[in-house]
């Protein structure tokens, strides 16, 4: 091989790696996923509470452009979204956004995806809440023994979970309490003020006021701000059916899903998230977007 010959090579070579790096420079896409906070169609935006990309941004609130409308379809506020951050000539956008779908409880997702055929083979369809709709009053019995009617609420921001006390696995019902934990703590001086949270049971049977007070105060929960509710197990049905909590017992322990959700000062549902692929800031970051609402 000739000196020459040899000397193109070595220059298409380093031409072709300077090419690439600049490539590399000119865009930089990072592969990440977040909570989505709220959807603007109209301006082609999202906010999302995202989660750390290693190397280049911590967890925080970011608003993004998304050039492709059709994206923003299947949105809404309280959506697990995994996308992709592109950066390009200053710039930056999302794209490939891909919903989260949750499809799993208590580790065996055979029994998840069954739970909703089970419990409407054995009482019917049921009616559940969709997004923007009032939320019906209803009355239960709080962890202190005290009657408890959802439309004394009126006004207030509600964040809303549903558990059991004797879930065996932390990453469950005890995680989605915890996460209200931090709620309680952030938001301390709107708690009863513009925020109340509400924690469901539906194991009424075990899960009697006394129960739920000793439950409660693993977080120190003030029973004026932080409700722990249990009552006929009907009504408690009936609650759980609103927001899609479907459970059956499974060995004196229960087979069930995981919803949380946000209720604004109308009464309307703005977000019911299903499972616990979210962390508790994303949470509080999804109830601080409602609360700063005028």
């Amino acid at each position: 091989m000739s000196t020459r010959h040899f000397n193109l090579e070595r220059w298409i070579l380093v031409a072709t790696l300077v090419t690439l790096h600049s490539l590399a420079r000119a865009e930089q896409r990072h592969p990440t996923s977040g909570l989505v906070l709220s959807v603007d169609r109209a301006r082609h935006t999202i906010v999302v509470s995202c989660n750390a990309i290693p190397n280049f941004m911590d967890a925080m609130v970011m608003p993004f452009s998304v050039p492709d409308a059709k994206s923003l379809d299947p949105l809404k506020e309280g959506s697990l979204i995994d996308f992709t951050l592109v950066i390009v000539k200053g710039a930056s956008h999302v794209e490939d956004i891909r919903v989260r779908l949750y499809d799993s409880a208590e580790r065996e997702p055979a029994k998840a995806r069954r739970l909703k055929n089970l419990e409407e083979a054995l009482r019917g369809p049921v009616h559940r809440l969709g997004i923007g709709q009032a939320v019906p009053d209803f009355a239960l019995t709080d962890q202190v023994g005290r009657p408890f009617h959802f439309r004394e609420l009126a006004g207030k921001v509600i964040a809303l979970n549903f558990v059991y006390t004797r879930c065996a696995l932390p990453e469950y019902c005890f995680r989605s309490t915890n996460n209200f934990g931090v709620l309680q703590k952030k938001y301390q001086k709107r708690l009863g003020k513009d925020l109340v949270l509400l924690t469901i049971t539906f194991d009424p049977i075990h899960d009697q006021p006394g129960v739920l007070n000793d439950y409660a105060k693993t977080w120190k929960a003030d029973p004026e701000t932080w409700h722990f509710l249990s009552g006929p197990a009907g009504d408690v049905q009936h609650v759980c059916d609103l927001f899609g909590v479907n459970y059956v017992p499974d060995e004196g322990l229960f087979v069930h899903n995981l919803h949380t959700a946000v209720i604004d000062r109308d009464g309307k549902m703005v977000a019911n998230l299903e499972g616990n692929d979210f962390t508790a800031q994303q949470f509080a970051d999804l109830v601080g977007t409602v609360l700063d609402r005028k």
